[in-house]
């Protein structure tokens, strides 16, 4: 990886949906692996011999020009695409096939220094400078249309060649909060678009608060980070705006390459899973989404005292469920770790088998594409260090390299046996689950956190992590998409919503479907608003109760709740209910002026259910205890895997990965035959069974 951002799971499922027509990826060929390949980092003479052992290794694929700006465009509108043919041409000639990539987060120097303003300004003022790379900004004018161009020029040169299986859109793109001129007038002009009239967004905006009223749109400045008390819908909007400008300058992109390409070249850009970048799925002219994963540098304890080595088995897990529903069950993972990293916190070994599982774990979730950084190690730059395939000699292969063949090894294996009318078990479908998310929700949640002690994030992460021990199917859907197809549908802190969904979600529970909604849900309108009612009483009727109030509690003075004769503690959230007649209460405060007093209740409506969990736990052991109480009373049998364990089934396999520091003998179905593994699975390691 390039570029460290705070990686959690699921980058932000957003306004938009990608190209409306993916394309698709052979189902009998099951997933295809690559490697990133730079040229340009090598001398000439060692090209043939490197792609050579990249076809030998069992690699189907090659990546290249990722950060080539500079050798592509020596000078100003001279191209040189002679060295990146022969690259083509050698590719060709060992049967793999080449991703071609746009080179905009790396602009040559001469651009730089020519047109010092496409450099991202700071809110302090400072420009960055050339020698890193995103160091241009999306919102500058200059550097957007200069960027086509050079995307064209490739994008005529390779359009119709046979190599080119697809195309990366810039790399791992981000949202960018430059402040210089043509930021701040593009900000202007989109709330100009958005709004129409100042009026209107003086309305949105509230600016009669503390006399922010506003006469022209000439006076709104992007507003800055460093200051306390910013109006926050005016940062809701700016986050709104740079999510735009990113998805723009990515759709703008492949707009310029589609012009040129054959149909048969794909287009796609790879993310760094990122909940708050909105951007995400807003782009609409990729014809699917990939991401960026890297598992242990430091940031992640994993499962024991060794789970660094390993990770958290959810930042692969989360990703994949969050990415799969955006173009029709098609996405790939362009860059998964290789092994040893340079620029973490804390850069340890994996753990031996952890690159192989890593792996096998992206494909569990349905994958299309694996692909890593890099063949060959780095010999100079910043990345120097960070494991390859290969090691610094070019010709040893790293312990991860080893394991990438032997993951596609056993894949070749794995095609042998696949059966396009197999099926996966029953009750897979009974426990389907999708989790409804929007990125404005938790930028709304995060600007105004009312205590230290909440995350939205961690919150949600507290109703996912015990869907996957049941083995239920997740996947992450916005609030546009069908509910009908999920059993059950849980609302996590659901902020802002309006009385449209409102009433989708009630006519989903009415026909049958099982509603879960949390606290912190319903409080807002769309555009951050508190309802002019009583607190969230628009969503009184769907969750059959009112609320009374919501409180706050000390870090070190945690209260708790009962249920079932058990107690959670408590200290981040909690709403004071006040159910309707016929409403079930299964959970209640146990301390402070409103014990007694309801937190989780449940009632029928319609052919479905509303559960509504008014209290997030301290460590999440209520909201497991909450599911399984539902999942029972509505007769769905859920599996108990162990935390760590991971068990998804794809195309007849079923695929279970052990994070944990223990062994775990898989409960198998009895019709189930292994293909891959053993039945007590290491830690680190991998079971593939075929389901007949």
């Amino acid at each position: 990886m390039k570029t460290i951002l705070l990686l959690l799971f699921f980058v932000a499922l957003t306004m938009g949906a990608t190209s409306q027509n993916p394309k698709r990826f052979n189902d009998a060929q099951l997933i295809s692996t690559g490697v990133y390949y730079y040229p340009e980092h090598w001398d000439p003479s060692q090209w043939e011999h490197d792609i050579k052992n990249i076809a030998d290794m069992g690699f189907e694929y090659t990546h290249y020009a990722e950060f080539a700006w500079a050798q592509l465009e020596p000078e100003e509108g001279k191209y040189d695409f002679a060295w990146l043919d022969r690259a083509v041409e050698l590719a060709a000639k060992y049967k793999i096939k080449v991703i071609m990539c746009t080179s905009t987060c790396t602009p040559p120097v001469w651009l730089v220094r020519k047109h010092p303003d496409i450099l991202e300004k700071e809110e302090n003022g400072t420009s960055l400078d050339h020698g890193s790379r995103q160091h241009a900004s999306f919102s500058n004018n200059y550097y957007r249309q200069y960027a086509l161009k050079m995307i064209a020029e490739l994008a005529k040169h390779y359009g119709n060649n046979k190599t080119i299986m697809g195309w990366q859109i810039d790399n791992e793109p981000r949202a960018f909060y430059d402040f210089g001129n043509d930021a701040q007038q593009r900000f202007r002009d989109w709330l100009k678009q958005r709004y129409k009239t100042i009026d209107a967004l003086n309305a949105a905006w509230g600016t009669t608060f503390w006399s922010e009223v506003y006469s022209d749109f000439s006076q709104i400045n992007i507003p800055l980070r460093s200051q306390w008390g910013m109006n926050y819908n005016q940062v809701l909007d700016h986050n709104r705006f740079v999510a735009n400008e990113t998805a723009t300058f990515l759709d703008d992109q492949a707009k310029v390459v589609r012009k040129y390409v054959s149909p048969e070249q794909w287009i796609t850009s790879n993310y760094i899973p990122n909940i708050t970048e909105g951007y995400i799925g807003a782009s609409h002219e990729l014809d699917f989404v990939t991401y960026t994963k890297y598992m242990v540098f430091g940031q992640y304890k994993g499962v024991g005292k060794k789970g660094y080595r390993m990770g958290n088995p959810e930042n692969i897990s989360i990703p994949n469920d969050f990415f799969r529903p955006l173009t029709s069950g098609v996405y790939g993972v362009m860059e998964l770790q290789p092994g040893q990293v340079n620029w973490g916190t804390i850069d340890a070994q994996p753990a031996p088998g952890a690159v192989r599982m890593w792996l096998w774990h992206v494909f569990a979730g349905g994958s299309k594409l694996a692909c890593t950084y890099s063949f060959r190690s780095p010999l100079t730059g910043y990345e120097q260090y960070h494991y390859g395939i290969m090691s610094y000699d070019g010709v040893t292969p790293t312990p991860g390299g080893l394991e990438f063949q032997q993951f596609m090894k056993e894949i070749t294996q794995l095609r042998k046996q696949y059966d396009p009318s197999a099926k996966a078990p029953a009750d897979l479908a009974k426990r389907k689950t999708a989790i409804l998310y929007n990125h404005e929700n938790v930028w709304g949640m995060e600007q105004n956190k009312q205590t230290t002690e909440w995350s939205s994030l961690g919150h949600i992460n507290k109703y996912y992590l015990p869907l996957k021990s049941f083995g239920a199917g997740v996947d992450f859907i916005k609030d546009s998409m069908d509910f009908s197809k999920y059993p059950i549908l849980i609302a996590p802190a659901y902020q802002q919503i309006d009385k449209a969904l409102i009433e989708k979600l009630t006519t989903y529970v009415k026909n049958g479907g099982n509603l879960v909604m949390t606290c912190r849900t319903g409080h807002k309108d769309r555009e951050m608003h508190l309802w002019e009612s009583k607190f969230a009483e628009p969503i009184y009727d769907l969750i059959g109760s009112e609320i009374e109030f919501y409180d706050l509690l000390m870090p070190h003075a945690p209260d708790t709740i009962k249920m079932d004769n058990n107690k959670y503690g408590w200290t981040s959230w909690g709403e004071i209910l006040k159910p309707k007649a016929g409403t079930e209460t299964w959970a209640t405060y146990q301390d402070d002026f409103y014990a007694g007093k309801p937190a989780v209740i449940f009632h029928k409506l319609g052919k479905g259910t509303v559960t509504y969990v008014g209290v997030d736990s301290k460590n999440g052991d209520m909201e497991l205890a909450v599911l399984k109480k539902l999942y029972k009373k509505l007769d769905i049998p859920v599996m108990n895997y162990p935390t760590g364990v991971m068990v998804e089934y794809r195309d007849g396999f079923g695929i279970a990965v052990n994070y944990s520091d223990k062994n775990y003998d898989m409960p198998l179905p009895a019709n189930s035959e292994i293909v891959i593994g053993k039945k007590i699975i290491k830690p680190a390691d991998v079971l593939v069974w075929k389901v007949k």
